[in-house]
């Protein structure tokens, strides 16, 4: 399907770090080309860059000083010889701004144009687009509201309890859930304030609440001559504070005419902005299976690696051939969905004590393997998780025939995983994956919200035992492995990297 004999490109710079930027640098390698990497200070030996074929490092810690660096970006891709840039997802990939500096350097931007950024990247702007579309929305506004109180008219014209959302949102920031009218302007001006403070737009606006939604999206790609394709859907209703925990593919418990025609309403949106690329229509599902247009995500997804599992398509490799000019070699007609997937996200946080984030160094890591597994990380064993960047570590997927099967699997894996060194939520993971709600494929958002506050599970043996075996192992190195002196520096915690060998 994918000639990589013939590679569209020599050289491509991934724009991003951890798992994202080993996944992206693995596919060009398959593709025949060569990766070149960037990374913060805090980064410079990370995992990405040992893997790619060059590097450099273009500024200190905080992303506004790094990775949001767009001249910066486009100075290393010129500098090294890179063609066309990748960038992941977070950070630039939803940025007109880089779009824009990829075209007027000459350099081509692996992802959809600016025109489709700005239609999408605005919650207002794309919910309107979307309605002349035909594609269906949330009742509610399609503009902004400047004040309160006329927010608070068209909350009562749809009747509560409605859901205030930061116009320029996203990641589960500016949203509050508003169940009466005494509690609606001071939740409208909380909204706002934070909707500024995260991305400096305090613009909100209103629609109704769709109580015990289910979260499905479906997946799209585009080319330049005006193909488009899904590539079926995905179940991301487990989420805690509207940041997804566990996706899977195909959705349970859905009717094959929704899914059809959830399919269609996502190309018609694709095409209804000449999409080009990979994207993501998200939607949310009541009850009746009625579903509505939530948000656009111009990039390609964390979980996209459960579509690639049921589909048997590399969409990493899809976007550098579209981006290349390549027509789409596959069509609608030709997919086949076959088995299901789950993928499970680790992150270095507490989820016995509110999620709270716990970076620190990675003493332990060996990832579960057999048939049906797969791990996109970011990290290797000795490697540190800081605090300057989102926590995840590592993605763990599973497949097989069946959804059962499948999470059969992932318990497995999740009990083969040997990872110390910080607090990690793997047996939170196991303790969701265990509700009668998910293992009855009939949950919603809220599946998380209804587990109640958790105790932690005492630990088994085997736990036990690789918690003596690190202590042994520390003792016997007993913390004199020293790094050279240039390369002693304060880490984040006000402790010399060194400390942490």
């Amino acid at each position: 399907m994918i000639d990589n004999s013939n590679p569209p490109f020599k050289k491509v710079l991934v724009a991003n770090r951890g798992e994202i930027a080993c996944r992206v640098i693995r596919a060009l390698h398959e593709m025949g080309i060569q990766a070149v990497a960037v990374a913060s200070e805090a980064d410079a030996r990370a995992k990405h860059v040992r893997m790619a074929d060059d590097y450099r490092v273009i500024g200190p810690a905080p992303s506004s000083e790094s990775y949001l660096r767009v001249e910066r970006i486009i100075e290393v891709a010129k500098e090294t010889g890179a063609e066309a840039i990748h960038p992941g997802y977070g950070f630039l990939s939803e940025s007109e701004v880089m779009r824009d500096a990829c075209d007027a350097a000459g350099v081509t931007f692996i992802g959809p144009s600016s025109a489709a950024m700005y239609a999408m990247g605005n919650k207002t702007r794309a919910r309107e687009k979307m309605q002349d579309a035909g594609v269906p929305i949330v009742p509610g506004a399609t503009s902004a509201s400047a004040t309160a109180s006329e927010a608070l008219e068209v909350a009562r014209s749809i009747g509560f309890p409605v859901l205030l959302k930061a116009s320029a949102g996203g990641g589960g920031k500016g949203m509050r859930l508003v169940h009466e009218e005494a509690e609606f302007t001071e939740a409208f001006q909380s909204c706002s304030r934070e909707a500024l403070g995260s991305f400096g737009d305090g613009d909100v606006y209103v629609e109704r609440a769709i109580l015990q939604p289910r979260h499905i999206e479906i997946q799209v790609m585009a080319d330049q001559h005006g193909n488009a394709i899904h590539i079926f859907e995905r179940e991301c209703s487990v989420q805690r504070r509207h940041q997804k925990v566990i996706e899977e593919a195909p959705a349970a418990n859905l009717s094959e005419q929704t899914r059809k025609r959830m399919g269609e309403v996502a190309v018609a949106a694709a095409q209804a902005i000449d999409y080009e690329g990979a994207g993501t229509c998200e939607f949310l599902v009541d009850q009746d299976e009625n579903f509505y247009f939530l948000e656009m995500n111009t990039r390609l997804q964390v979980e996209h690696p459960v579509t690639e599992m049921i589909s048997g398509l590399d969409l990493v490799k899809l976007q550098v051939m579209v981006a290349a000019g390549h027509v789409l070699p596959v069509k609608q007609e030709h997919l086949v969905r076959r088995g299901h997937s789950i993928e499970c996200r680790l992150y270095a946080e507490d989820p016995y004590s509110n999620f709270m984030p716990a970076p620190g160094p990675l003493t332990v890591y060996r990832p579960p393997s057999g048939p049906g597994v797969r791990v996109d990380d970011g990290v290797d064993e000795g490697d540190v998780v800081t605090p300057h960047y989102d926590p995840m570590v590592a993605k763990l997927i599973t497949w097989a025939e069946d959804r059962p099967s499948c999470i059969q699997r992932m318990r497995s894996a999740l009990a083969e995983l040997r990872l110390a060194g910080f607090r990690n939520n793997v047996k939170f993971l196991d303790q969701v994956l265990q509700t009668d709600a998910f293992c009855r494929g009939q949950y919603s958002t809220n599946l998380i919200a209804q587990m109640g506050v958790l105790e932690e599970p005492a630990p088994e043996k085997e736990q036990l035992e690789l918690i003596a075996a690190v202590a042994a192992l520390l003792q016997e190195r007993n913390c004199t492995i020293r790094a050279p002196e240039s390369q002693v520096r304060e880490s984040a915690w006000g402790r010399p990297w060194e400390e942490w060998s």
